[in-house]
């Protein structure tokens, strides 16, 4: 088994802080469900995995994934011991043989799922990285040498099936350090016994239409695994170097984008796969599974474009679908959201009731545990390493200190990016360097001006802006990004408002009422939530000409609050023409279109603000004339 070495390698939470709103927004997930689940919820605090008598599974892996990397990132010494108690006690639990899942007897092993032994093995890795502690290398290679005994007798099968190629991450990263023999016939047994997602989209794809009226429920289609399987492609490219895999990554990702997807940059999935509708949902493991896919084949490739996508999702669905305070959470979130309440006959079809409640675990408990993965991973993945210096993927706000040829850099991110389309950057050095510093031009950006110095740059978007050269003292680096509201067209003769990388939504006054009062464990501020209008929502956009709205939409920047992802705080908002249109509710949601009869009604301004920032909100709206 021969590897490509990554394109880029991520920085150590020791090199990258975060700062302005992305520091707060971490602060707050440590400060709300998050980063407090193993205090109070039974599933992590009294969890199989250390002794107790929880569930033995996947959430407290999913948990201390998010939870680590918030800790470390923070650099919050509480935190940090919190977690590694955590680890401690999984290494002391691990079998003589190299097994490391709570099963109490080996005759009990055949039945236990994978896929959460796979789960903590990546999560292992992850301490590793933020600690160095030595005892992580052999316990997953340990792990891993039971793994390839195991699968002879107990084959793949359910959920680690599907997701057999989250081993590879691992099996590299034990590769890369102390290459084996039996690695290799461990990666082929697991890509034989795994689940073919590149040949199963290529060959008589099932969901390319969707059958309205279906409410099956399989791993093939179900939105998380894939959310994951994307990244699989990357993986496979990174072992045997073939070009088709990262065809098939972006042909994968048409395919989805063209029967499922969603504004926000998302592809639906009311728990499965769901069509192109505003109100079916999507579910927010695959939100912050989808981005970790994103990274990774950032990461993996080099290939930066899709940073694009990265950002589209990280700045709209993955807040939409948490409350301002991260104290509760959605399953499901809808692009168009009136209302979010119980319903005996709810839109999603493959979800229950309670899916857009706001809540401890409404619907299911994997989102409570996996969702703290989102910002995080995204926050380590703003600016990346490679062999000729830095690059920077995102502008959102934050500090880098490293080393490149062993002199200290550092590199200072200000602004309030992506509310605010321009940046200023310090690179500061103390010792004459010579690297390059590579700038991500986003392909939205409809205009590009990059001051260094006495120096202007106008790169073509979509490119990486390469200042190469020798580095000493401080330098000043300060850009725009040139962008106009545009309205996209969308299913059902619908349109959604956007700019940069923000999609705005209308958002709708609201009341929290809250349910399952006396259910234990769900007391405030983790107590759970109905959601219902307190005002119309029923309008679309009056545009005299929808193809060209630049000076048809005003809009004032507020500035960045405690929680960046308010409907009462937002940073910035926009004001648009809009009047009443006939728009039914049906199952608890509005219908999937409006009726498109205008009421006679005069035309009003009503506020948009980011998409990220509402709990209720109409998005998908149709063009009145």
């Amino acid at each position: 088994m021969e590897l490509q070495k990554n394109r880029y390698e991520h920085f150590t939470p020791e090199e990258i802080h975060p700062r302005g709103w992305l520091a707060e927004q971490l602060r707050t997930q440590a400060e709300g469900l998050a980063g407090n689940l193993d205090l109070f919820w039974p599933d992590v605090k009294d969890s199989a995995w250390i002794g107790g008598k929880g569930e033995g599974w996947e959430r407290l892996p999913y948990w201390l994934d998010g939870f680590l990397l918030l800790a470390w990132l923070l650099d919050d010494e509480a935190l940090k011991n919190r977690a590694s108690q955590y680890v401690d006690r999984i290494l002391t639990a691990q079998q003589p043989d190299g097994w490391i899942c709570p099963v109490a007897d080996k005759a009990s092993r055949a039945g236990y799922d994978l896929w959460a032994y796979i789960l903590i093995l990546r999560v292992l890795i992850q301490y590793e990285e933020c600690t160095g502690d030595e005892r992580i290398e052999p316990a997953v290679i340990k792990a891993l040498f039971c793994l390839d005994r195991h699968i002879d007798s107990a084959p793949l099968s359910r959920w680690a099936q599907s997701r057999w190629f989250e081993a590879l991450y691992p099996l590299y990263w034990c590769w890369e350090r102390n290459p084996q023999p039996w690695m290799g016939q461990l990666f082929r047994k697991l890509r034989a016994q795994g689940f073919d997602w590149e040949t199963f989209f290529e060959e008589d794809w099932p969901y390319e239409k969707l059958d309205r009226n279906s409410d099956h429920w399989s791993y093939a289609g179900h939105v998380v695994n894939n959310a994951m399987m994307l990244r699989s492609c990357a993986l496979l490219w990174k072992q045997d170097n073939q070009e088709e895999h990262l065809h098939r990554l972006a042909e994968m990702q048409k395919q989805l984008d063209n029967s499922h997807g969603q504004i926000h940059g998302m592809f639906s999935g009311d728990e499965c796969l769901a069509g192109t509708s505003p109100v079916r949902g999507t579910e927010l493991c695959a939100v912050v599974e989808y981005l970790s896919s994103l990274e990774s084949i950032i990461e993996i490739t080099g290939d930066y474009t899709w940073t694009d996508r990265l950002e589209r999702v990280a700045f709209n669905a993955l807040p939409a679908a948490i409350s301002p305070d991260m104290w509760t959470h959605q399953y499901d979130q809808q692009v168009n959201q009136m209302q979010c309440t119980k319903s005996a006959h709810p839109v999603f079809q493959t979800n229950g009731s309670e899916s857009n409640l706001f809540g401890l675990e409404p619907n299911y408990g994997c989102c409570t545990a996996n969702f703290g993965q989102g910002w995080p991973k995204f926050a380590r993945s703003l600016s990346m390493k490679n062999d000729q210096g830095i690059t920077l993927l995102s502008y959102v706000p934050h500090m880098l200190q490293t080393r490149i040829k062993d002199i200290p850099v550092t590199l200072t991110v200000n602004g309030n990016y992506p509310f605010e389309n321009e940046f200023t950057l310090q690179v500061e050095v103390k010792k004459e360097v010579s690297f390059t510093l590579s700038l991500r031009i986003p392909d939205w950006a409809e205009a590009t001006t990059v001051h260094v110095g006495d120096i202007l740059y106008t790169p073509a978007r979509g490119t990486l802006l390469e200042l190469t050269g020798s580095w000493l003292g401080t330098t000043e680096i300060w850009g725009h990004f040139s962008t106009s509201y545009l309205l996209h067209r969308r299913p059902r003769n619908l349109y959604a408002l956007t700019k940069g990388a923000l999609v705005f939504a209308m958002p709708i006054d609201e009341r929290w009422e809250e349910v399952n009062q006396g259910l234990p464990g769900h007391e405030a501020p983790h107590c759970d939530y109905e959601v219902l209008p307190d005002g119309k929502w029923n309008f679309g956009f009056s545009f005299p000409d929808k193809n060209n709205i630049r000076h048809q939409v005003s809009e004032q920047f507020l500035g960045i609050k405690k929680y960046p992802f308010s409907p009462q705080t937002p940073p910035i908002e926009a004001y648009v023409t809009v009047r009443e249109v006939d728009w039914e509710i049906i199952d608890g949601s509005a219908a999937p279109a409006p009726s498109f009869n205008s009421k006679r009604t005069k035309e009003i301004l009503r506020r948009f603000i980011p998409y990220g920032c509402t709990n209720l909100r109409m998005t998908e709206l149709p063009v009145l004339r």
